[in-house]
């Protein structure tokens, strides 16, 4: 299993310079290697592979005066950005021959320096773990890095970004096992919402922050400042900064709620049954601001890769099924019901519903009826396994074996600590099949209850 971990970096002003030089170098390789799979397109020729390409636009480049600025920064951070040039293709191929799952994939684009993001990725050739708790990164120097936990095996690849705001983010992608909790008995069906941001079966309700509504006054306020300014002056820049900052600090605020309470959800059930919502859809309507403030896509996927890595069970219950037009009580289908309709009486037993409430209900018999049915197909009479459930997983990580010890696990000073706490810290690197993660995953299933 693979876990990445986010850690903020303080870049003096010579290596902001220097990550400057090399997020700006990986910018040019990534769009002239675009550029020539492009006009072989367009020109009816073959699909430029990946050698020619590291040929023409990274060794040769450097030898000519156009490009000779190629060779201050390290030749790892080139070689990776044609590598996830090829991974984007690969995504964009396997998106139209429906071989990949979600939404479609578009062809990669070209890449600005206006680019709200700036990123190198890098393996483990070119940075290492300092004993002082700095990391080195080649090319760059040693960047000092407040560690908020400790890491829990020796890192893989390194990715230094930089946000619209001027931040530095360094963070590490690493192998380790999953962190399987001990079983409890609850299970529980969750109904998310706007005026609740979800209200579970056993009668919890977790409240909305609304974020966004919240930090509306000020962002007013700093838009309103910004658009006064002139265009490609200085103060202008400092004003745009000001509000990327807020808008930051929005995100934050939003991602870390979601970390708590997806962790809480996690850790005091053994099964989590969440309906498959169509945000995408419900972002084009007029309830647009508070959907994305809720950030509900962001929520479920938090559930889904802790319940992978916590040893927990996880279903989505299919977004047709009618869970606020069910009696939960007697099965009855009372029909649809507007949104201002927030409680009602079942017409066949008389039981008075809180629309919320009844709806988590109805989704954790749903998800229960999708798990049991699952488990019927999985074993066979011999016991042997047939069928698996859908599980997330692994999403391919640009990297490079472990030769040596060029780095370590753990960081100087806070290698007491025993536990890596969940937190917005954490995120787990999923895409693709794999059988070791579906084997693990299928155990409570099995011989839990």
């Amino acid at each position: 299993m693979q876990l990445r971990y986010n850690y903020r970096a303080y870049p003096d002003a010579a290596q902001r310079r220097a990550l400057a030089s090399a997020f700006g170098c990986a910018r040019v390789v990534w769009n002239d290697c675009l550029r020539d799979r492009k006009e072989a397109h367009a020109a009816g020729l073959p699909y430029v592979k990946s050698a020619e390409l590291s040929r023409l636009r990274i060794t040769q480049a450097k030898r000519t005066e156009e490009r000779a600025w190629l060779a201050e920064v390290s030749a790892v951070v080139l070689q990776q950005s044609l590598r996830d040039l090829d991974t984007a293709y690969s995504n964009f191929f396997n998106s139209l021959k429906g071989k990949r799952r979600g939404r479609k994939v578009g062809p990669p684009r070209y890449k600005s320096k206006k680019d709200t993001r700036q990123s190198i990725r890098l393996n483990t050739n070119a940075f290492c773990l300092q004993d002082d708790g700095r990391v080195y990164v080649a090319k760059v120097g040693n960047l000092k890095v407040t560690w908020s936990r400790r890491l829990p095996a020796a890192p893989t690849s390194l990715t230094v970004t930089q946000d619209s705001s001027g931040r530095y983010f360094l963070s590490f992608v690493v192998d380790t096992e999953p962190d399987t909790l001990p079983q409890v008995e609850a299970e529980s069906g969750i109904d998310l919402g706007l005026s609740a941001f979800a209200v579970l079966s056993d009668g919890t309700k977790i409240s909305a922050p609304r974020f966004l509504r919240r930090a509306e006054k000020k962002l007013r306020r700093l838009q309103r400042e910004l658009s006064r300014k002139a265009r490609g002056s200085r103060n202008r820049a400092k004003a745009r900064i000001k509000v990327a900052r807020q808008h930051a600090r929005v995100a934050d605020r939003r991602r870390d709620f979601h970390h708590k309470a997806s962790t809480q959800i996690i850790r005091d059930n053994q099964a989590v049954y969440v309906e498959d919502l169509a945000v995408s859809g419900l972002g084009r309507t007029r309830l647009a601001k508070s959907v994305h403030d809720a950030g509900w896509s962001a929520f479920v996927g938090m559930l889904e890769y802790k319940a992978v890595k916590h040893g927990r069970t996880f279903a989505k219950v299919d977004r047709a099924f009618p869970s606020s037009q069910v009696c939960s009580a007697c099965g009855y289908r009372d029909g649809p019901k507007p949104l201002h309709v927030r409680e009602w009486t079942c017409r066949a037993c008389g039981t008075v519903h809180d629309r919320d409430h009844n709806a988590a209900r109805n989704v954790l018999f749903e998800g229960g009826r999708i798990v049991a049915a699952g488990r019927v197909e999985t074993l066979n009479a011999c016991g042997a396994p047939v069928r698996r459930a859908h599980v997330p997983a692994q999403r391919v990580e640009a990297g490079s074996p472990r030769k040596g010890q060029t780095t370590q696990a753990g960081i100087p000073g806070l290698q007491a600590r025993e536990h890596v706490k969940e937190g917005c810290n954490t995120d787990i690197r999923r895409a693709g099949r794999s059988s070791r993660v579906l084997s693990r995953t299928l155990v409570p299933l099995r011989c839990g209850r």
